[in-house]
């Protein structure tokens, strides 16, 4: 008796294998599409911005990892299947063309150390100006500008010449030190009551015909009150009479020349 021809497949088995031919082939194109849409949004993203380059790349690998962890292959099978190394290729050149676009940014910065300094063109700092020496500081002796009776002036009130100048201000105004320097007091028949200020260099400036004293002796700066206007002496009346004498003792001079070299005009 023959052996028994091969069964064939019936209609049920054909029909479902089939359907299982086309399950595989839905899931392959699933996966194909994922991966594309990945490589799509990651590319971009990593030509712009290499940093967010460098993390799509690092969620495709792991996405790779997963995927052969599942198919039951190692890494590096993973790394050798098809569109794995494309994939790779092309985040690499996004990488690449990132790090170049910081560079040619970094480049196009000036250094701080090579612009030069203003208000020059060889690049050297100008020079400031040297200060003017500082000149004593100098005040008038009362507030009021303007003067009475001049330096030399002749009349019947003096013995020669008017040795000072006169301030034409009212009884009991106050009565400045015109600068540093030290007090004393004294009394005089023409002077009448008097106020004589030493400065540092020894020249001495003489207040006459004062009512009162609010300094009799001490140290003093320039622009303390230290008496007050009065018509003491040989005085027709109120007024301030104002005298610069020389350090050591010589005759009186001109005060109007002296406040002027101080930068002071009494007039």
């Amino acid at each position: 008796m023959a052996p028994d021809a091969a069964a064939r497949p019936t209609r049920a088995e054909l029909r479902v294998a089939a359907r299982e031919q086309s399950r595989a082939q839905r899931r392959g194109a699933a996966k194909a599409a994922t991966r594309t849409a990945l490589l799509r949004v990651a590319l971009p993203s990593m030509a712009a911005l290499g940093v967010a380059g460098a993390a799509a790349v690092t969620v495709q690998g792991e996405a790779d990892q997963q995927r052969a962890q599942a198919a039951g292959r190692s890494p590096e099978q993973a790394a050798q299947a098809p569109g794995a190394a494309p994939a790779r290729a092309a985040a690499q050149q996004a990488l690449a063309a990132g790090e170049a676009d910081q560079a040619s940014r970094g480049d196009a910065r000036v250094p701080l150390s090579g612009a030069q300094p203003a208000g020059t063109t060889d690049g050297t700092a100008e020079a400031a100006p040297a200060p003017a020496p500082a000149l004593p500081k100098v005040t008038l002796p009362v507030a009021q500008r303007g003067l009475g009776e001049m330096f030399g002036a002749s009349g019947t009130h003096w013995a020669a010449r008017h040795t000072g100048i006169d301030f034409p201000v009212d009884g009991g105004t106050q009565v400045m030190a015109v600068a540093d320097g030290t007090i004393r007091t004294q009394w005089n028949p023409s002077y009448g009551y008097m106020s004589i200020l030493k400065m540092a260099d020894g020249t001495e400036a003489w207040y006459c015909h004062l009512r009162s004293y609010k300094i009799r002796k001490g140290t003093v700066k320039a622009g303390d009150v230290i008496a007050f206007v009065g018509s003491s002496g040989n005085s027709t009346g109120p007024h301030l009479h104002f005298e610069i004498r020389p350090a050591g003792g010589g005759a009186p001079v001109d005060p109007l020349p002296w406040f002027l070299a101080q930068g002071v005009d009494p007039r």
